[in-house]
């Protein structure tokens, strides 16, 4: 069922890129697989998938250790400065930077443990209260600050758009993210590329794609509805 799943996501998306005139190999899918067991990972694994997405430090270090090494691990959720200690040696990709304090936090591991880090700036575009993310007008700046500092580079944009009915209303968030990754792109910033565009979840990835999505996150089209222990 998983891997159905996951193709079914897969097939999507190349539609999505076929229809929008983009090459399907420029979009890769990241299952989300927070709270499920890894059990279920390596059967998405076995089926192919080598991109997992995490929201929890915990659950991140705990699968890595568990599951092969090929895997690239990418942390989107919210990233409290006093754990990422725990992850800039394992996460291929850090979504959720924030803040000029998590990007100084991120470098200082980063060069205490000899290791390059790449990471996003995430954008809060909707301006949602509820969610993480600079500012629009502010994310300029924090892209030239956090791109100074040693041991990471900067490599693109991630937003969450709002959870919506109609997944077309998303569609001028993930415009507005795309155009201002490419505002950023012509100031050729040194330690900053563009590449990235981590937008689109389950219920609009397929809008996302339309709009210049390389990274989409899908969890519960994958793996069914969220499991929390109480």
């Amino acid at each position: 069922m998983l891997a159905d799943n996951y193709d079914l996501v897969k097939s999507n998306i190349e539609k999505a890129c076929k229809d929008s005139g983009r090459d399907k190999e420029d979009v890769t899918l990241i299952a989300v697989s927070k709270t499920k067991p890894i059990s279920m990972l390596q059967e998405i694994y076995d089926h192919g998938c080598r991109h997992f997405g995490e929201n929890k430090v915990q659950e991140l270090v705990e699968k890595y250790e568990a599951l092969p090494k090929d895997i690239k691990w990418h942390m989107i959720g919210h990233l409290q400065r006093n754990k990422v200690k725990y992850i800039v040696d394992k996460a291929a990709l850090i979504h959720s930077v924030d803040s000029l304090r998590l990007a100084e936090e991120i470098s200082k591991e980063a060069v205490k443990k000899q290791v390059e880090v790449d990471i996003l700036i995430e954008v809060n575009v909707a301006m949602e209260e509820s969610k993480f993310g600079t500012l629009l007008e502010e994310s300029e700046e924090l892209v030239r600050q956090a791109a100074k500092l040693p041991g990471i580079h900067v490599k693109g944009l991630m937003t969450i758009a709002p959870y919506v009915e109609d997944p077309e209303d998303n569609r001028q968030y993930f415009a507005q993210l795309r155009q201002l990754s490419v505002d950023i792109s012509e100031k050729n910033i040194d330690n900053v590329s563009m590449d990235i565009l981590s937008m689109g979840m389950s219920g609009d990835y397929q809008v996302a794609v339309s709009e210049g999505a390389t990274y989409v996150r899908v969890g519960t089209g994958i793996f069914g509805e969220r499991q929390y222990t109480v």
